[in-house]
């Protein structure tokens, strides 16, 4: 059959109608090109795994002489992932045409056998909060922000801990011979030092802050869980927390808290390994009123425990004991700590935490605040996550708000150091636009950087012009972009713990501060950037571009991925174009095209009033 040829494009309302996740219930029209009469099938699979063949009808010739053929998906019983492909019979034989090799969605290929799967995501529709979803977060390690003490004095340091001399000193981590961490490292930061530089987190444009653990642990990093009821007496007191919520709320500022559900450490009430704490751990005794939160394969020295690192025993999820402290008491962890201020969670691993865990952790923030939120720590396109031979079900409406998007970190970093294309980025990008439901797209946690990642003016390898178009590109797409703390005055690190130095307070750069302060306000004044719809524009494979737009407002920007000088040509659209950037910068729309001249790694960002 090398006479057949056909043509599906999943972004294109011409042969997907409506574009992209839909919610239950929504009638799909599905539209495929042929240069043959032939007989077309549309062949779905539901997220049950219940498979149907749609016959598609005949419908017009085209001028070219191609032949049209349209098929209907209901998706009244399909909630979760429908994944569909074409099966084209012609003269006795059979074809198949499916996504591309990529799994990108938009223009597909021909297949003899096995084509790749279109995804389509059906959702049960849950709207994420404005206060998140038009917001910017300003991420906090709390040990290395900032000490807020009068006199710089270390709140209740730990026993066999180690302090740095002075704010400077470079972070390491002090081990064993086995590798181990023999004492951890602590600078002073706390919540009173948070409280502290709210009016400078502000003056970001941002009005979230997410603080990485900040209960009780022996780690400076506190993934590691001591007690989950009580905030580390190095970060401060109850007290602390509540008046830092208090004070960040008159800002416009809101408080999400870092969940780390999945494991505990073994330091800590519930384990009891060491005996720290004066009740009976899970490691002392099978009579503990917590050893059933744990997996021991024999008590009490071989257990499961998170990566291999015996120092934070896993936790079966779905104990009800445990269930009942975390989530569903009157005063479990998630009640008491929204009550007392907290507008939303952060899940540490959520791969690793059963669907219906994350369920009843939603639930249970709905009762207490219709208005808070909810995001995973999930490093993949979230709509398809496998993880342990499970698909997960993020994205249908019961679980996540939102999650970390490491994918579009990737795209970015790819694009500005020349790895991919203009092209390749928009056809990335349009591939989550196309799997998430809109809200969960608008809601993604836009990051360059964070605690587990390097410094992204590292990455950058120090390039200034580099990371401006990074910071360009992240206040501009839709989701909401995450600034870790430091990246806004250039601090540096690679790989933990270099990436979590302390805050220079005295050394920041202040040609990077603002920037980051100009753009980051520019994002928070604009309903475009915020509400906007996002259209990519074509001008070269060397010029990213793409419109922003909500109601009669428009926001061009563009990104000139090359070290030389360039002339960007598009059509005009009859209105005044004004410079966001420099608002000086006027532009002419003559004989209805519009010329802008870029430098070398040069940006514009164009409002059309």
């Amino acid at each position: 059959m090398e006479d057949i040829r056909a043509f599906h494009n999943s972004h294109k309302l011409e042969y997907r109608n409506p574009f992209g996740a839909v919610k239950v219930g929504t009638t799909i029209k599905i539209s495929i090109e042929l240069n043959k009469e032939a007989t077309v099938y549309i062949h779905t699979t539901s997220f049950k795994g219940r498979e149907q063949e749609i016959s598609m009808d005949y419908v017009f010739k085209n001028q070219d002489g191609s032949f049209l053929y349209t098929g209907i998906i209901d998706t009244s019983n399909s909630l979760g992932l429908l994944n569909y492909y074409f099966k084209i019979i012609y003269n006795n034989d059979v074809v198949y045409y499916g996504n591309n090799n990529d799994i990108l969605g938009g223009i597909g290929q021909r297949y003899d056998y096995r084509p790749k799967l279109y995804q389509i995501t059906v959702y049960n529709e849950r709207p994420v909060p404005d206060w998140y979803k038009e917001g910017i977060i300003y991420q906090i390690f709390v040990d290395r922000f900032l000490n807020g003490n009068e006199k710089g004095e270390i709140s209740s340091p730990k026993k066999n801990s180690f302090i740095y001399a002075t704010w400077e000193d470079e972070p390491m981590y002090i081990k064993n011979e086995k590798g181990n961490i023999a004492r951890w490292d602590f600078y002073g930061g706390n919540l009173k030092g948070v409280k502290e530089k709210l009016e400078y987190i502000k003056s970001l444009g941002a009005s979230i802050i997410y603080m990485n653990p900040i209960f009780e642990a022996v780690s400076c990093h506190k993934y590691d869980t001591g007690d989950y009821k009580k905030i580390d007496g190095m970060f401060g007191t109850e007290e602390d927390f509540k008046a830092l919520c208090e004070e960040a709320k008159k800002l416009g500022i809101r408080i999400i808290l870092d969940g780390v559900f999945s494991h505990t450490g073994s330091d800590s009430k519930y384990f009891n390994k060491l005996g720290t704490y004066k009740n009976q751990g899970a490691y002392q005794s099978k009579e503990s009123k917590y050893y059933n939160w744990y997996r021991f394969n024999k008590h009490p020295n071989e257990y499961e425990c998170w990566w291999g690192f015996d120092n934070q025993p896993n936790i079966n999820e779905l104990n009800e004991d445990y269930v009942n402290y975390i989530i569903k008491d009157e005063d479990s962890v998630i009640a008491k700590w929204m009550k007392l201020g907290a507008s939303g969670w952060r899940l540490d691993v959520a791969d690793e935490l059963p669907d219906k865990f994350i369920q009843m952790i939603k639930e249970k923030m709905l009762e207490i605040d219709e208005e808070s939120v909810l995001i995973g720590e999930v490093w993949e396109d979230a709509s398809n996550k496998i993880s342990y031979s499970d698909r997960r079900e993020y994205f249908f409406g019961k679980e996540l708000d939102s999650v970390t998007n490491y994918p579009f970190r990737d795209i970015v970093i790819g694009l500005i150091e020349g790895n991919i294309s203009s092209d390749l980025f928009i056809k990335k990008l349009m591939s989550l636009l196309e799997n998430y439901p809109i809200e969960n797209f608008y809601s993604s946690m836009n990051l360059l950087g964070n605690h587990d990642t390097e410094r992204i003016f590292t990455k950058l390898s120090e390039n200034m012009e580099l990371l401006k178009l990074a910071i360009v590109i992240q206040m501009t797409i839709p989701g909401v972009p995450l600034i870790y703390y430091g990246d806004e005055v250039g601090l540096l690190g690679g790989r933990d713990p270099q990436n979590r130095r302390p805050y220079p307070w005295n050394k920041q750069n202040k040609e990077i501060l603002n920037w980051y302060k100009v753009l980051g306000n520019i994002r928070s004044n604009e309903v475009s950037l915020k509400k906007g719809s996002f259209k990519p524009i074509s001008i070269s494979s060397e010029v990213l571009a793409y419109e922003r737009e909500y109601k009669s407002e428009k926001i061009l920007v563009l990104v000139n991925t090359t070290n030389r000088e360039l002339e960007c040509k598009f059509k005009g659209c009859g209105k005044t174009l004004i410079g966001l950037i420099d608002k000086t910068e006027g532009y002419e729309e003559i004989d209805g095209e519009i010329n802008i001249k870029m430098c070398n790694h040069g940006v514009k960002i164009i409002k059309l009033i």
